[in-house]
């Protein structure tokens, strides 16, 4: 469905399910070609993708394995150094799956003074460096190792899957997921400054402006940005698994109610469908990358606005025109 008849669809598809009045993008990847439109934002701007950013990080995760440099067992303080606090002793494989028992943020990240903040001026709730991190999760109480989705255990996960690697969880995704794809804007900033030329501000629902989410310790969690094309081109390279670690997206254990969960990507039916899918949303951002891997279809959906677009990436997935 490419060409221009597909892209013309696809805005118009985007404008209708989303309701417009803010940048939205699109694509959809399919043995047929690949579609990708940008309403109210040029191809090439770039949108903070969220906890789709904990995909990627379980795409690191699976490489990782194959590449022996961790295993399922490898436990956090073998590679970060964090002493003798009860977080030493959790495993990747735990973290992977969102089974760490883990909070979600650590308490000493004060995140209810951080959710304030961001309500009420649009703060970025985030911008720790790594080692602010580390100095938090010291500090952390551990729960039942039972399904709990946690940003500090994926946080946690990719910065120790960078020390594995001898490197920085920015360079990491650079040399194992950016540059061998080609995927060009898919990068991490590490502060506002980091920005490139295209990047959107991110809005409320009700167009309010939100600080940029950047930080370094976020990245794994939620700091990566992208533009719909680096988006197509991973998506499509998930279907026909040319990116690393694809492995992440078998499903291995339940995850909440109808769901299983690989390494941070989850699975469930829609219709007669089984998708695997990651969302995300930040304080000014909502993303959307599901997969039909059994037809090799796949859709991202990307808003500059604090809208969700859920709806619109199952839409986009299952109703497609023919071919």
């Amino acid at each position: 469905m490419g060409g221009e008849r597909g892209e013309a669809w696809l805005a118009e598809r985007l404008r209708a399910l989303t309701g417009g009045g803010f940048p939205v993008a699109g694509a959809v990847v399919g043995p047929g070609g690949t579609a990708v439109a940008s309403v109210g934002a040029g191809p090439e701007a770039d949108y903070e993708i969220g906890s789709v950013s904990k995909g990627v990080t379980g795409l690191l995760y699976a490489d990782a394995l194959e590449r022996g440099e961790v295993t399922a067992g490898t436990a956090l303080g073998e590679l970060l150094p964090l002493g003798d606090a009860p977080t030493a002793g959790v495993t990747l494989g735990a973290l992977a799956t969102h089974r760490s028992g883990l909070p979600r943020l650590p308490a000493a990240a004060r995140p209810w003074r951080r959710t304030f903040a961001l309500w009420r001026h649009g703060a970025n709730p985030y911008g720790e460096d790594v080692a602010e991190l580390l100095d938090q999760t010291r500090t952390v109480r551990l729960g039942a190792p039972r399904p709990r989705y946690s940003n500090l255990g994926f946080e946690l996960l990719g910065h120790a899957l960078a020390a594995a690697a001898g490197t920085s969880y920015e360079e990491l995704v650079a040399g194992r997921i950016t540059t061998p794809l080609e995927l060009g804007r898919f990068y991490l900033p590490a502060g506002p400054a980091g920005l490139r030329p295209g990047a959107l501000t991110g809005t409320t629902r009700r167009g309010r402006p939100r600080e940029p989410w950047t930080g370094e310790a976020l990245g794994p969690a939620g700091g990566i940005r992208a533009d719909i094309g680096a988006m197509a081109r991973l998506t499509a390279a998930l279907l026909d698994g040319t990116a690393p670690g694809t492995a992440a997206l078998d499903p291995v254990v339940p995850f909440t109610a109808g769901t299983r969960i690989g390494a941070a990507w989850i699975t469930l039916r829609v219709r007669d469908l089984t998708v695997t899918l990651h969302n995300g949303g930040t304080g000014g951002f909502r993303s959307w990358l599901g997969l039909d891997r059994s037809a090799g279809t796949g859709v991202v959906v990307l808003a500059a606005a604090g809208v969700s677009v859920d709806r619109a990436g199952f839409a986009l997935l299952t109703d497609r025109p023919a071919r």
